[in-house]
């Protein structure tokens, strides 16, 4: 008999939980799949390919319903968590023993006792969460309040996922990666057609799964021209591209109709309607891989211009005009209804001009390709990237193919030296995942008219070893608190790095900074010689 108890999915997720080992990870899951209906199974790959439910519940009332429940005042519940680290887990350890063997199924539990949650009152929530909390065993009951809080997270990728699916259905893993992009909801009927024999066929929306690059790492001492010869070999072998800074997305043309996706799985066509008429100009069966950027005049518009377009659904027409979107196309997926992916790059860039060429877009045109001859040539023109508000340079193999997520050797990206700063860390905040129990993300400042303004937030780059030693400073230097942030005493210096600098009204400091990281802990440098607010924007000449 299929194991449909919600305690099957409570046991999945430790399993996953106390292993770092893939494969592991993978044997877990297949056999889970295996065991379950497909109405489990569906919800079971919805949470861990990284989907889930929005927030049903605010967790000050899960807070306090589970004191008042536990018998404990709040401000013990607090120090609890403070202790536990995770929300979730708090409270399945402080509840009052549940029942015994949990009845009902994962897809049971979350149809009819989870997601109805959503929209009743604060007394009817309270009535029916207290009666979950009392039907579920301490395991499940623990995983539910992760599903609850939105808060489900256990270390796997959604590759993984993929990786277990193919094995049970004994599908390609491409295949099954193909089924799982886009929008769909988990039914039973999606599940069983996820592991259905392949006849070929696709919904006609779906896009591809993304191909993604590897960074070229820094080495102490070595150049990255030598670098460069040493982990690519010759020039002449590789296609280099500039690294737009914008929003990755495919541009499908099937059946008489048009889809833009970004990578994170939306459809944004709606967003960009100057692009609709060049979606109708495409030739059916064909994919485009690219990125979206704000242009004007041929030139691209930093991604602090995109960004105020981003999440918005309708845009007016004055925003329309001052940051028009842009689809640059860099590579072709599907043609005339072919999947053309694996066919070397040096084929597809070709088909790719042509399909440009033919079209006569307005608003898609292919990427740049850099002709420079050599890697020392092409380290000259990579130090145009910030004149260009490009991130720098795609390495691409001209033999290789379109692979499936980040594949090592496939597609480099070799980007633009970042910006460095020391700047002192003034608040501090819990982590997520196996970090939850440490102070592990930090907002830091930088001097201005002595003080210290706010101007980024950073939360890797460090060693496990070293969060634990800020983290005992924090715990010891707290000045104030402010929910789950606290204010600590100004005393450690970090040298942050960032990719981009650009003013912003939304920040006290006028500045907005990309994907800032830590590069090290200063314990050599007091905090009077961090850097200051005017210096950081003299970088950028602001």
């Amino acid at each position: 008999r299929l194991d449909s108890r919600v305690e099957r999915f409570a046991a999945l997720y430790a399993a996953l939980d106390e292993t770092t080992k893939t494969t592991r990870k993978v044997a877990a899951m297949a056999a889970y799949f295996r065991d379950v209906p497909p109405a489990d199974a569906a919800w079971a790959v919805y949470f861990l390919s990284g989907r889930k439910l929005n927030r049903l519940i605010a967790t000050k009332y899960l807070r306090q319903w589970c004191a008042e429940e536990a018998g404990v005042p709040d401000w013990l519940f607090e120090d609890s968590y403070e202790v536990v680290g995770d929300l979730a887990e708090t409270i399945a350890l402080l509840l009052p023993r549940g029942g015994g063997e949990t009845e009902g199924s994962l897809a049971e539990w979350v149809e009819h006792r989870i997601k109805p949650l959503r929209g009743l009152d604060e007394a009817e929530q309270r009535e029916r969460v207290l009666e979950c909390w009392g039907d579920l065993a301490p395991r499940p009951r623990f995983v539910w309040n992760k599903l609850v809080t939105g808060a489900f997270r256990v270390g796997v990728s959604q590759g993984l996922v993929v990786r277990a699916l193919s094995e049970v259905a004994e599908l390609p893993p491409a295949v099954v990666a193909h089924r799982l992009m886009g929008t769909w909801s988990p039914t039973p009927e999606f599940y069983r057609q996820l592991v259905a024999e392949d006849d070929g066929s696709t919904d006609r929306s779906r896009p591809y799964p993304f191909c993604l690059a590897h960074a070229i790492e820094e080495v102490e001492d070595k150049p990255h021209v030598e670098l460069l010869q040493e982990k690519l070999g010759d020039r002449d072998g590789y296609q280099a591209e500039w690294k737009w800074d914008g929003i990755r997305g495919q541009f499908i043309r099937r059946g008489g109709d048009s889809f833009l996706w970004s990578r994170g799985e939306e459809l944004i066509l709606d967003r960009f309607p100057e692009l609709k008429e060049d979606g109708v100009r495409m030739p059916d069966g064909c994919v485009l891989d690219g990125e979206v950027a704000g242009m004007i005049d041929g030139r691209v518009l930093p991604f602090t211009e995109l960004q105020r377009r981003i999440g918005r659904k309708t845009v007016g027409k004055k925003l329309l005009a001052e940051v028009p979107g842009h689809f640059i196309a860099f590579d072709l997926l599907e043609l005339g209804g072919e999947d053309v992916r694996e066919r070397p790059l040096s084929e597809r860039r070709a088909m790719l001009e042509d399909v440009c060429g033919d079209c006569q877009f307005e608003r898609i045109t292919a990427s740049e390709v850099l002709t420079e001859d050599s890697w020392d040539a092409l380290a000259e023109r990579r130090k145009k990237s910030r004149d260009l508000n490009v991130e720098g340079l795609m390495l691409k193999p001209l033999d290789g193919v379109y692979a499936t997520g980040r594949v090592t050797g496939v597609w480099w990206k070799w980007k633009v030296e970042p910006y460095t700063v020391d700047c002192v860390m003034i608040y501090a905040q819990r982590g997520h995942g196996r970090r939850a129990n440490l102070y592990t993300d930090y907002t830091f400042g930088v001097w201005d008219n002595g003080d210290l303004v706010p101007f980024a937030k950073a939360y890797s780059g460090l060693t496990d070893e070293e969060f634990r030693r800020v983290d005992h400073f924090v715990r010891r230097n707290t000045i104030e608190r402010f929910g789950p942030v606290r204010s600590v005493k100004p005393q450690l210096v970090f040298e942050l790095a960032f990719e981009n600098i650009q003013p912003s009204s939304r920040h006290k400091s006028g500045i907005a900074v990309r994907f800032p990281r830590m590069l090290r802990w200063r314990e050599d440098k007091p905090i009077e010689e961090a850097d200051t607010l005017d210096r950081v924007k003299a970088m950028v000449g602001l």
